[in-house]
């Protein structure tokens, strides 16, 4: 596993999020080192659908992906088409493609992808439904359990957790990648 001391991972995300995809990945990038912070569009506690909450550390209006090393957008529908329509929330990703940092993404999670216009010409993965938003948003979609495209990590669903959470950590570990552009 990749060494990740000194890095700092943003989670953006707000209420209805899938609990296992914050979870997981949150504790396999600080199990590598790494600090976590949580990113919403409100202040307080974000609920995932299946009872998890979790105190917001920055709200999305005043957080800056210059102080982050990586980005993890986890799933969960309602989190997925709430935080799309944020603009904030929406700029802050789009600044991670902008400055060549890995992103990771899984299930519904990809949503915002659309939304930022940082799909042309890239290979995604994500929850099968998302299929023809992220294509007609210029990806090519593959239904495969992770794929790494040049930074950006992407998952389908939970059951992908472990493979989504190895190459996470192994991009945040390579660090910029220079074609991880919007």
């Amino acid at each position: 596993m990749a060494e990740l001391t000194g890095k700092t991972v943003a989670f953006l995300l707000t209420d209805g999020f899938e609990d296992s995809e914050l979870t997981s990945p949150w504790e396999a990038v600080t199990a590598a080192g790494a600090d976590a912070v949580l990113v919403s569009p409100g202040t307080g506690e974000v609920s995932g659908k299946n009872g998890h909450s979790q105190s917001v550390d920055v709200v999305a209006a005043e957080a800056n992906a210059a102080n982050y090393d990586a980005l993890v957008l986890p799933g969960g529908v309602v989190n997925a088409d709430h935080l799309r329509m944020d603009t904030d929330a929406v700029a802050f990703t789009k600044a991670f493609f902008s400055q060549h940092k890995p992103v990771g993404v899984i299930c519904h999670g990809a949503w915002i992808l659309a939304d930022a216009d940082v799909l042309g010409g890239r290979t995604i993965t994500s929850y099968p439904s998302l299929r023809a938003d992220l294509r007609n948003a210029g990806a090519t979609w593959v239904d495969e359990e992770v794929v790494v495209d040049q930074g950006m990590v992407s998952s389908r669903t939970p059951d992908d957790l472990p493979a989504f959470n190895d190459k996470l950590v192994e991009e945040i570990g390579e660090g910029q990648h220079s074609g991880q552009t919007p």
